[in-house]
């Protein structure tokens, strides 16, 4: 039961921080005007999020 509590807090924090991070690559779309900076930060975000709730629930 412990390892189930851990999985839940573990990808409520890291949907947390993505979504963050999806703030600041939005601020920085729309207003430093670097599109392709802002669509890199969301998509590395996204991957090592996914990544790394994939690894945990693995493990």
């Amino acid at each position: 039961m412990p390892n189930f509590v851990y999985h839940i807090l573990f990808l409520v924090i890291s949907i947390y921080i993505l979504l963050k991070v999806t703030g600041y690559a939005l601020y920085e779309i729309n207003t430093i005007k670097n599109k392709s900076g802002g669509i890199i930060i969301i998509t590395f975000s996204i991957f090592v999020v996914i990544f790394s709730n994939v690894m945990v629930w693995l493990n």
